[in-house]
């Protein structure tokens, strides 16, 4: 039989809410790391403990937490993505080009939002863990990431 466990409920002082819209260059397909954008956010505006969400704006890129420690891990994930939405299918849409259509349907296997706990003014991320902006396009796009943070402020810097 399975056991869990789990910390004591913590109560907060009155909660916030502050927002935030990061523009994203990507370079064409694969991964961008904005853990350290979403982090400086956090910073800037003196989190404390809540939830941080992070929410994408298109429909053909996406949001993804990942490692952070190894690239090989990304190539494998973005062979992957090709393999489960290839550009090559006959797709019906195609009116933005031969790769518009795979790139919806990876948007879909992946997550428009994310949700991180935010303790003492610091993403809740694992040791190796990254927050990822996909670009499933093939040419580089400007993508928009709205962070929002609901939770206390803190006496971070």
């Amino acid at each position: 039989m399975a056991r869990t466990s789990r910390t004591p409920a913590r109560l907060s002082g009155a909660v916030r809410h502050a927002e935030a819209t990061l523009q994203v260059e990507t370079p064409g397909e694969g991964f961008t790391d904005i853990t350290r954008e979403a982090s400086a956010f956090l910073s800037e505006i003196s989190a404390g403990d809540g939830v941080l969400t992070v929410f994408c704006r298109h429909t053909s890129a996406s949001l993804t937490i990942q490692e952070n420690a190894d690239p090989d891990v990304q190539t494998d994930l973005i062979t992957a993505l090709r393999t489960l939405a290839p550009r090559n299918f006959r797709w019906v849409h195609d009116t933005e080009g031969p790769d518009d259509m795979p790139a919806h349907v990876r948007t879909m296997l992946s997550d428009a939002s994310l949700s991180i706990p935010v303790r003492g003014g610091r993403p809740g991320l694992g040791t190796w863990q990254g927050i990822y902006l996909v670009e499933h396009r093939e040419r580089p796009h400007r993508r928009e990431v709205v962070l929002t943070f609901t939770g206390t402020l803190g006496q971070f810097p």
